[in-house]
């Protein structure tokens, strides 16, 4: 189990350095032409995300069709959402709202499939968008697109791991990894050629770090989830935020005030407890399986 744990910490910092790539960009590329060639670039994963027996054409097909629909559309909102927020706004203060994923999941699975949440989980979200408050601040700080942004991917996340739930144990890993990365392939290709720019050697190398380490995260995970149970990986999806700490400060000049620490505390705070808890009382992670 430690195994799948270490393997689950350099998972989510391969997504952390490759979020600070597409940052570095600062927005000299359209987020459309980033999200596209970074899916490209993630397709390099397939040949490792694939199980002997499986083909190719997995990658466009799945036993609940709709699902693979709804998570590539997502996968597409999340990740163009995702490049927006981290271009506007400092890593950590992007990651906190995008890290209420687990809060929207409490809320979208009591809408969706009908689970019931008690006392305690009710609590944690109450507490998630309080920290929201803190963070953003509203009437005392201007608020922009990138903060919308942000928590655009995390509902969107959101939506997209109820659909995981939905679909059960039965997919294919290469199903559930080709319907992130062909939604944002197609939709950010589409999107892109009104505006497209020629991305000069410095903007490729950039993009290359993104959409290649995107790609070793998702290996990085499933090889993770076959050492240790999915709960037990999970939370260490909240090691990124030191990682944007440390990016922020080094790489960016981001500073955070103390209210703004306080949020993000109480935002992170609630969302591994929501974790935790949702574990404890519906054990979905024993029957989805996770890329």
């Amino acid at each position: 189990m430690f195994k799948g744990v270490l393997l689950g910490f350099a998972c989510y910092a391969a997504y952390a350095i490759s979020d600070a790539f597409v940052k570095s960009l600062h927005g000299t590329l359209p987020a459309y032409e980033a999200v596209f060639f970074g899916a490209v670039l993630m397709l390099s994963a397939l040949p490792f995300i694939r199980s002997p027996g499986d083909s190719y054409l997995d990658v466009f097909r799945a036993k609940k069709p709709h699902l693979w629909w709804i998570r590539a559309i997502t996968g597409a909102i999340c990740n163009i959402s995702a490049v927006i927020a981290f271009t506007a706004l400092p890593m950590a203060e992007a990651f906190a709202l995008i890290f209420l994923l687990p809060i929207f999941v409490t809320l979208l699975s009591v809408i969706f499939l009908k689970e019931h949440v008690g006392w305690r989980r009710w609590s944690a979200v109450i507490v998630g968008f309080l920290g929201v408050l803190v963070v953003l601040r509203p009437g005392f700080r201007a608020l922009g697109v990138g903060h919308l942004a942000a928590m655009t991917c995390g509902l969107s996340g959101a939506v997209s791991v109820v659909a995981l739930r939905m679909a059960g144990p039965h997919e294919k890993r290469i199903s559930l990894y080709g319907a992130g990365v062909i939604g944002p392939l197609v939709s950010g290709g589409v999107l892109m050629l009104p505006h497209f720019i020629w991305p000069d050697l410095h903007q490729w190398l950039l993009l290359a770090g993104y959409g290649l380490l995107a790609g070793l995260a998702g290996v990085l995970l499933m090889l993770a989830t076959h050492h240790a149970p999915a709960n037990r990986v999970a939370p260490a999806q909240y090691s990124q935020m030191l990682w944007a700490i440390f990016f922020g400060y080094w790489l960016f000049g981001d500073r955070l005030d103390w209210p703004m620490l306080i949020g993000i505390a109480l935002i992170l705070g609630s969302g591994l407890f929501t974790l935790v808890r949702e574990e404890k009382v519906t054990g979905w992670w024993k029957r989805a399986r996770m890329v």
